[in-house]
């Protein structure tokens, strides 16, 4: 790739950085990118080279899916300063901030919208650093070459999606538009005279008004009297024939719901063999035979606090509640029994509020080619903005606690 004119004239000719737009994550070095996301505040498992590239070599994520990858990468010689994965899209699916009203108002216009430019993890809502970066000069300039390349490649606009703080700044630095969305996230509160340390889950439940506590726990005795027992493995305990059957459970809600599945079973393959240590599943039995899991993913980054992420789920058979114990209360206990500071519960649905996951904003940005629609698009953003703060002060208005929700540490572009 042609050196964006951004970066032109930004140093000496000997030190001056460079560009690379990289057809595949295997084209940059795993180490070097693994160990440029250590260095940034908001890290995921999501974002880690071995993660990207198992959406890439198993085609979960691929030009025949509608995603071809053009991961952008900021050189110094053989030193890496920065580095994105981005995609061109020809669709709008598995990425979860839906645009689909702007692709149809191009279309109603005589104009392309496909193919755009994302700068995402593929199907994965999960906010967290996206422009991994050794200082901000690099994040700035490799935002500002991204954009350069998109309109070099006359692509009609670019989306970052679910960034960190860092991000987000650098791309209102470049122009971009902001948009916010709502997730829910589980927080585990500092302990105080007032209010001790959750040390299992009748703690937590303690901590909850009094007509929750009541709902959890007969949602939980639902499953139980329909003789439905959990086990769980972790990271290299998940055996072979386990994975084998959550991919069966995973792969049958999508065909429920009429879609083929985004992930294959190479994908899950890959993550076994690859990055095992970031996945928890849990195995719903009844008489012997599993009938439903939910796979967890965790945070892998030595001295951060613990994270969780709830993913996938599904199951064969149907039992009242059951969804509910395995994607939330399974998860959570096991959260509060091994230290985990923050359970993400995944894009949308505010009845995560009643299982005490509570609303925070996401942010994305957005840089469209066209000045008329870039325009039309910020008075739109505008106004949704103002009608997501007034969502999130309603929500705030329904905590499911006893007294005020505790205490939650900011996520990653909440502020």
């Amino acid at each position: 790739m042609r050196t964006p004119s951004i970066l032109r004239g930004s140093r000496t000719s000997s030190t001056a950085p460079t560009v690379r737009v990289h057809r595949s994550p295997s084209e940059i070095d795993e180490a070097a990118w693994d160990a440029l996301l250590a260095l940034q505040p908001a890290p995921s498992p999501f974002m880690r080279h071995a993660y990207l590239a198992a959406m890439d070599a198993s085609a979960s994520a691929s030009p025949r899916s509608g995603w071809t990858p053009r991961f952008v990468a900021l050189w110094r010689g053989k030193e890496l300063l920065a580095a994105c994965p981005l995609y061109i899209k020809d669709h709008s699916y598995g990425e979860y901030v839906f645009d689909w009203a702007w692709a149809n108002a191009y279309e109603q216009h005589g104009l392309a919208y496909y193919p755009k430019a994302l700068v995402a993890v593929p199907f994965t809502p999960v906010p967290g650093a996206r422009v991994l970066a050794r200082d901000p000069e690099s994040r700035a300039l490799l935002v500002r070459a991204v954009i350069e390349w998109c309109k070099s490649e006359e692509i009609s606009s670019l989306h970052l999606l679910f960034g960190a703080d860092e991000d987000i700044a650098a791309c209102v630095d470049a122009g971009l538009m902001l948009r916010h969305t709502v997730q829910f996230h589980w927080t585990r509160p500092p302990a105080t005279p007032e209010a001790p340390a959750w040390t299992d889950f009748d703690a937590f439940l303690a901590s909850l008004a009094h007509d929750k506590r009541k709902k959890i726990r007969q949602e939980r005795r639902k499953v139980h009297d329909a003789g439905v027992t959990f086990r769980w493995a972790r990271g290299a305990d998940i055996a072979e024939a386990d994975w084998d059957f959550f991919y069966r459970c995973y792969a049958r809600t999508y065909r429920e719901h009429g879609n083929a599945p985004y992930l294959n079973r190479d994908f899950f393959r890959r993550m076994a063999a690859d990055m095992p240590e970031a996945w928890l599943l849990f195995v719903a039995e009844r008489e012997g035979r599993p009938i439903a899991s939910s796979l967890i993913a965790l945070s892998t980054e030595s001295g951060a606090p613990l994270v969780a992420y709830g993913r996938y789920w599904g199951a064969l058979e149907r039992v009242d509640c059951l969804h509910f114990e395995a994607c939330y209360y399974q998860p959570l206990e096991w959260c509060i029994a091994h230290g985990v500071q923050r359970f993400e519960g995944g894009a949308q649905g505010e009845h995560k509020m009643a299982r005490a996951l509570m609303p925070v904003r996401t942010t994305s940005a957005h840089w469209l080619a066209h000045p008329a629609f870039a325009d039309a698009v910020e008075r739109f953003l505008e106004k949704e903005g103002a009608g997501i703060e007034n969502y999130l002060d309603h929500l705030g208005e329904r905590s499911p606690f006893r007294h005020a929700p505790p205490p939650s540490e900011p996520g990653p572009a909440a502020t």
